[in-house]
This record gives C-alpha cells, sequence and structure tokens, in this order.
C-alpha cells in the first residue's frame, strides 16, 4: 500500500503528482497487464529475440 504524507500549506495536486510518481516506480500496473492475457513460453522468447534484434540494429546504426 502507498502511503503519501501531505505536508501543511501543500497542494493535493503536488500530493498526487507524488503518489503517481511512486506508483509508477512500483510497476504493480505493469504486472497486472501482463498477467491479464497468458502468453506461451515460446511467444515470450520469440518476442524478445525480435527486441533483441532490433536493439542490436539501433545501436548498429547508432555507431555510424
Amino acid at each position: 500500500m502507498i502511503i503519501v504524507k501531505v505536508n501543511d500549506g501543500e497542494s493535493i495536486e503536488r500530493a498526487l503528482r507524488r503518489y503517481k510518481r511512486k506508483f509508477d516506480h512500483t510497476g504493480i500496473l505493469k504486472q497486472v497487464r501482463k498477467k491479464m492475457h497468458y502468453r506461451k513460453p515460446s511467444e515470450e522468447k520469440i518476442e524478445m529475440t525480435k527486441k533483441a534484434v532490433n536493439r542490436q540494429k539501433y545501436y548498429a546504426r547508432e555507431n555510424y
């Protein structure tokens, strides 16, 4: 559970911004979205290799 203390004289918007930042750093939403649909391990492996190839192409272009 995320707790954000609101200091005296602090606006609600600023406290809400701190809450959102803490929530993003926890990665809860990312986990929920990942678990919404089951993906086979082979599909995940294919996806990871595609990302690795794209990353290598990007860094190869950057060095030229």
